[in-house]
């Protein structure tokens, strides 16, 4: 195969993901300690060689080859996990990346020189790296709590910031078995120096940061501005664009669309007029006018109602201290603390609940205290769906995007 069968289009989704702009999640990453007994492996064969001696497994094994991880999970005085996709899973990942040149029923020697030809190895080495978790996690150890407990890889993008620095991945057995928004579709293959467990698609490290999509989305351009006016305040002033830029952050951010700003705008400035003698039908006229442009968070007019601290209490709402994918939401109304917390302790914080179909979420829901009804999270049109075009279960570096169809109003 030509190296120019994709160019630069083609690897447009890995470019970004994969080089050293790949700083890493979070903090020192939590661990599980497991006093399970388990039973000592039947098989004698290292991590690279179960890999290669599985035919099923031969498209990613290409790619362990080719990005250098061969030496690594071949090394039986060290543990690791893995979460590898099968061949079918493989080819779906590659198909999407060539932008359709390579068609999903191709041979799989078509694949492979994909693989040879046109990821980069040190890109290859990325990937597989962050499917590497340097310790044994067998499924019976993964907990099924609310969020998603967090697990090193392999990958230290940045050693000269700190030798702890790694990229995480983030499973769970709620629900089912996932690791971030991926179903686990088998578990526990063991080998002399670890376990695999099998994706029904390949797990991508994330790309950017929570601030870098809403920045650049041209439907949360509301956000964006209530952000910038929050960040106004004296108090802290640039401190939400900061908090969504910093690596050390963990976050869900519940993203409300342009139109649900509009809504809620609209409304909440056609009473402040009515409440100023405005007539109700020209009050609804100018609340509309004034709610039409992201413009309203700077119009100095507006100033004293939508007040940097009242702004920013609202943003905050929005967003919880850890990292929560759909699927690992919980299927009853179950309230969690938001970063409003830090300033009101007593608040009940947000309410969410999600609905399963087969295996993904087919609905989920966020409530605000101040709702009447909850709101809902805009799922994927298909499972999934990466940035910048999905619109749930959005991964960053720093945290994990869903778009809602209301504002979030905490009284």
């Amino acid at each position: 195969m030509k190296n120019n069968i994709c160019g630069t289009k083609v690897l447009a989704l890995l470019a970004i993901a994969f080089t050293f702009t790949f700083v890493s999640c979070n903090k020192e990453p939590e661990e599980i300690i497991d006093n399970t007994v388990i039973t000592p492996p039947v098989s004698n064969l290292t991590l690279a060689e179960t890999l290669d001696n599985n035919a099923d497994d031969s498209l990613y094994y290409r790619l362990v080859v080719h990005g250098g991880q061969v030496p690594v999970i071949s090394n039986d005085s060290s543990s690791y996990t893995l979460f590898v996709p099968n061949n079918n899973a493989m080819r779906v990942f590659i198909n999407a990346i060539s932008g359709g040149l390579v068609p999903i029923n191709a041979p799989d020697a078509v694949f492979s020189g994909f693989i040879t030809n046109n990821i980069p190895p040190t890109t290859a080495g990325a990937i597989v790296g962050y499917n590497i978790i340097p310790q044994i996690v067998r499924a019976a150890q993964i907990p099924g709590t609310f969020p998603n407990l967090q697990y090193p890889t392999t990958i230290n993008p940045a050693p000269s910031i700190s030798a702890l620095l790694r990229l995480t991945t983030f499973p769970t057995t709620r629900n089912g078995a996932w690791v971030n928004n991926i179903p686990i579709t088998a578990v526990d293959q063991e080998a002399v120096n670890g376990v695999i467990h099998h994706t029904a698609f390949l797990v991508t490290p994330p790309q950017r940061f929570l601030w870098d999509r809403i920045n650049t989305d041209t439907d949360l351009e509301y956000l964006k501005a209530a952000i910038v006016r929050a960040d106004s305040g004296t108090a802290a002033p640039g401190f939400l664009v900061g908090v969504l830029n910093n690596i050390g952050a963990n976050l869900t951010v519940f993203a409300p669309t342009d139109a649900a700003f509009q809504g809620t705008l609209t409304l909440a400035i056609a009473q402040i007029l009515i409440n100023l003698g405005v007539p109700p039908a020209t009050a609804l006229a100018q609340a509309q006018a004034l709610a039409s442009t992201p413009a309203i968070f700077s119009n100095p007019n507006l100033y004293p109602f939508l007040t940097a601290q009242t702004v920013k209490g609202i943003v905050v709402y929005h967003v919880l201290g850890k990292r929560a994918f759909t699927n690992n939401f919980p299927t009853t109304l179950t309230n969690y603390p938001t970063l409003l917390n830090g300033a009101v302790a007593a608040h009940p914080g947000l309410g969410i609940q999600a609905t399963f179909g087969v295996p993904f979420v087919s609905a989920a829901t966020v409530k605000g205290l101040g709702n009447p009804t909850a709101a809902n999270i805009v799922i994927n049109a298909s499972p999934l769906i990466p940035d910048p075009n999905g619109s749930s279960d959005q991964h960053y570096l720093n945290g994990v995007i869903h778009k809602i169809d209301q504002v979030l109003l905490p009284q």
